[in-house]
Order: C-alpha cells, then structure tokens, then sequence
C-alpha cells in the first residue's frame, strides 16, 4: 500500500527511521526536534519560495526535522502529522514548553509592556507561547516580546463551541493552505476552529471526511442537519451554523463566508466539487 505523502515523511533519498520496512529509501532517520518560532511558518510541497502552500506551522508548534538543505527544512508537523518544506530560519530549539495560547483572533507583539509602542509582529488565534514573566496587563514572551495578557489563555483551556470560534473568522481573506487570520482555507478553518475547541482534526478536507466524527444522513431536501455538522464535498468542507446557514472559507467569495447551504450546495455542485459527498457529525456542543 503506498503510504499518504502529505504524512508519512519519505523520499526516494531519505525517510523517517519508523517507516524501515515499510518503504524503500536511501537512508532513514529519526529527525532532530525544532520548534516554530516564526508568528507562522509557511509549510510548502517543494523547497522553493514559490512553490505551493500546502499549510501553515503556528508559533509554538513542534516539529520534527529530517533534513535541511539550502534554507528549508523537510519535517513533520507534531500537531496533524503534516509533511513539508519549511523555511529554516522558522524553526529553533525546543526550549521551553509553552503554556499559554492566543485566545484573540489576532494579538500583537508589542518590543515592552506599552500598547503605545510600534508592535514587532502579531500571533494568531492557538499560537502557542511560552511566558518569561508578567509586566502589568502584559506577558513577556521567552522568545522575545510582550503580548497583552486579556489574548492570552492556558494551554489547557478549551473554548465550549468550536462554531462560534469559526464564525469569528467570517471576512477574513481565503488563502490556499492558510490557517492564520490573515489567510485561511476551507480546512484550515475547521482545524483552527477545533483546535481552539480541543479537537484534534488532520488538515485537509478529504481527511476530515473520514476521521471527523461520525457519518449521517440527510434528507434529499438537505433537512436534518443541525448546528456543527460538517458538510463535506471532494475537496471542500463547511460548517453548518445552524441546520439551513453554511459557514466556509471559499474561493467563490475568497473568504470566510455564510451562506444558505442551499445556495452554496448548487453552486458546488454544478460549478465545482460536485454534490455533496458526506456529513460528519461531531459529539454535541456543550454550548450548542
């Protein structure tokens, strides 16, 4: 069986020392762990600047680098088991564990604890931080910085509706293989949004066809969906907001956007992905 590219980390010329036996490759090897130390590092298919975003690493992220060569990386995202080219200069040493997130959609990164300073950069929604200390309202980050402390949460605190972490994201520009809230795709807001929920979910639309939850039918009128269903088509993916209002990052609108399923399901279906090849339902929302 030939094994999913986009996770499993293996080339003619070298591959991750646990697939030994499984494929065929010049060398293996058990990688050295890095972390992303990037706001957001670009994951690419080929070590090229110009080659296809096929996601992206958040700060914080782990992961596990097999080899590096000419300013990319080849490694394995920890959280989804992504596999990718990411820029080196991304990625350092582990140290210290991270225990706080970014709970704001979008959080900037100020050079003291003075909101008036000209901020350094911004982190996005599940960035993950480790922090130094705490100056007043804000948090002195380990790898430089302050962030305000109010978009700043536990690494442990879940949000009770991944729905309404999604619909926070509605007018933010779609970007093939973004997950940040400058630029988002159709799955990556569905991870982002899960991920904020404690969910783990892999990264691309036809995974999540198959892992999230739990297949159901629906009527041929598209009745009996409810708040949280995930409508899935060969290569898309939304989020109902309620059982008639679908949620998605969509290239027709390029951007988060809701519209009436009905609407979109036409337009997909005669348009571009065809009909609608599945619903998945997740456990229900505590806050549903």
């Amino acid at each position: 069986m030939t094994l999913d590219p986009r996770i499993n980390p293996v080339r003619p010329d070298l591959a991750a020392a646990r697939l030994r036996g499984r494929v065929e490759a010049a060398r293996f090897t058990d990688g050295e762990q890095r972390r992303v130390v990037a706001p957001a590092a670009p994951v690419r298919r080929h070590p090229a600047c110009d080659a296809a975003l096929d996601t992206e690493a958040l700060m914080g992220e782990r992961v596990t680098v097999y080899d590096t060569h000419g300013g990319f990386a080849w490694g394995q995202l920890e959280a989804d088991g992504y596999v990718g080219y990411l820029p080196s200069d991304a990625l350092g040493e582990i140290g210290a564990e991270p225990d706080r997130r970014v709970c704001a959609l979008r959080t900037f990164v100020y050079p003291g604890p003075n909101l008036k300073l000209p901020p350094t950069g911004f982190l996005s929604l599940n960035a993950a931080v480790a922090v130094r200390a705490v100056e007043g309202d804000y948090a002195q980050l380990t790898t430089g910085g302050f962030v305000h402390l109010a978009h700043l949460a536990d690494r442990s605190h879940r949000e009770p509706d991944f729905v309404a972490v999604a619909e926070r994201f509605v007018g933010t520009p779609y970007l093939w293989g973004g997950k940040t809230s400058l630029g988002l795709d159709c799955s990556g807001l569905v991870q982002i949004a899960l991920a904020a929920a404690g969910i783990p979910a892999p990264r691309d639309s036809d995974m999540m066809a198959r892992e999230l939850g739990s297949p159901v039918e629906i009527g041929p009128d598209l009745s009996g969906l409810r708040r949280g269903d995930l409508v899935c088509w060969g290569g898309h993916i939304g989020i109902m907001l309620d059982d008639r209002q679908l949620l998605h990052a969509n290239g027709y609108a390029m951007a988060t956007a809701v519209e009436p399923l009905r609407v979109a399901e036409e337009r997909i279906r005669t348009k571009s992905y065809g009909p609608i090849t599945g619903i998945r339902r997740l456990p229900r929302l505590s806050a549903a």
